[in-house]
């Protein structure tokens, strides 16, 4: 799983912001033949939330068994996808394997700690069985694709190996980089793939590059799909995506989305992007959410998530304009081309340390361990948590092994109602 490219080190990470409260709108806008049943479409906000820190203790608990040496201590990127027979399938990017200390660390801190020469993967892939994290899949799941480029895992889905196949594998959209200079120094954009991965095996079959971005000339124009994926009654999967506008030091980054039918993600083809006004062909899609001439008011980070609540679509994503990566804010919208109302007020999410550096970012909602807030679990969403620097990463690096949780997701549950 990225504007967050400030909050990526030397040693990784993933993209975005996190955790959300609000969308403040009070309007009230009817879906076209229905206006009073669940699925009418009205603003939304969060009406309560809390930490969920089972999730959270989990990944502590399983990134600080030191019983072996090649599997998962830490990472960002986080997603999720639910498989068919129950388990849970975790993806992140930039990853951590290696041992954890138990404290104090080397300073003398009441943290647990990792060696500074722990082996960083570029993906990886963990398997949760009953609520528990078993095991971590042979990491790099992802093989780079050339030498200076490397592979981010995004939004997975389960789908028939075909259309009307009874076999069903998973996809995993991936975001390609290459390595760059300044201000490039987290990767440039260069295309989005989808990987096939067999069931219940869990073993890579291959991968199609579905949207190669190498010839847009402004990388910070370069559009990556995958950041979060919805998939529909009416057999569509709908995917967003975004661009870098922020390593190219505009405010706020620019929001697309894509659609293909059920089974067909792994098709080129099939993939057809919102151009405005109809689903159209690569070279005129336009933004569904950006800043539109405001002063850099509105727009995402490049990782949001989406949810379906009845008939409104509820966007997470880092405040635009807001100092740092702390913030998160929201839009409504009742279609998931727009418009997109907002954004609500600013949050800013619980930190395992309160100090200046401390970030989060890339906000991700997890269906495979919280329903729908309808129906009364609420909605379960992670956030990554990194250390920024203006070092290139050394003081990153530095601080991520003096205390592991800094490169850990953390997990919240929102309950939301009417905005």
């Amino acid at each position: 799983m990225p504007d967050d490219a400030r909050a990526r080190q030397r040693a990784g990470t993933g993209a975005g912001l996190l955790l959300a409260l609000v969308l403040g709108a009070v309007l009230l806008v009817a879906v076209p033949g229905d206006d009073s049943g669940k699925d009418a479409c009205r603003a939304r906000t969060v009406a309560s939330w809390t930490t969920q820190a089972d999730v959270t203790d989990e990944f502590a608990r399983y990134g600080d068994d030191a019983s072996r040496a090649d599997d998962w201590t830490g990472g960002d990127g986080t997603h999720s996808v639910r498989l068919p027979d129950g388990r849970v399938l975790w993806l992140f990017s930039d990853t951590y394997l290696g041992q954890v200390h138990r404290p104090p660390n080397p300073a003398g801190e009441s943290y647990a700690w990792r060696d500074t020469t722990a082996p960083l993967v570029r993906n990886s892939a963990v398997v949760m069985e009953d609520g528990r994290l078993r095991r971590t899949l042979p990491a790099p799941l992802f093989a780079d694709p050339a030498p200076g480029q490397w592979r981010w895992p995004v939004a997975a889905r389960v789908e028939p190996r075909s259309p009307g196949s009874s076999e069903q594998v998973v996809r995993v959209v991936l975001w390609t980089r290459t390595t760059g200079a300044y201000p490039w120094i987290y990767g440039i954009p260069t295309a989005t793939e989808v990987a096939t991965l067999s069931l219940p095996g869990l073993r890579p079959e291959g991968i199609t590059r579905i949207l190669d971005q190498q010839g847009v000339q402004d990388p910070s124009r370069r559009v990556l799909f995958g950041t979060t994926a919805l998939t529909h009654d009416d057999d569509w999967t709908y995917v967003f995506g975004g661009d870098d506008a922020r390593a190219a030091a505009r405010p706020a980054s620019n929001a697309y989305v894509a659609r293909v039918p059920r089974g067909r993600l792994a098709d080129p083809a099939a993939w057809r992007y919102w151009d405005g006004e109809r689903w159209s062909i690569p070279s005129h899609m336009r933004p569904v959410l950006g800043d539109g001439g405001r002063g850099g008011r509105t727009g995402v980070g490049s990782a949001f998530t989406v949810v379906r609540d009845g008939g409104t679509y509820v966007l997470f994503t880092m405040a635009a304009g807001a100092e740092g990566l702390t913030t998160v804010t929201s839009y409504w919208a009742c279609s998931p081309t727009g418009p997109w109302h907002g954004p609500g007020e600013d949050f800013s999410p619980p930190l395992p340390e309160r100090r200046a550096g401390v970030a989060a970012y890339n906000p991700q909602l997890h269906p495979a361990i919280g329903t729908d807030a309808t129906g009364g679990d609420g909605l379960v969403l992670s956030y990554d948590v990194n250390w920024l620097d203006a070092d290139g990463g050394v003081t990153a690096q530095a601080n991520l092994s003096r205390n592991v949780s800094l490169y850990r997701p953390r997990f919240v549950r929102l309950r939301l109602g009417p905005g």
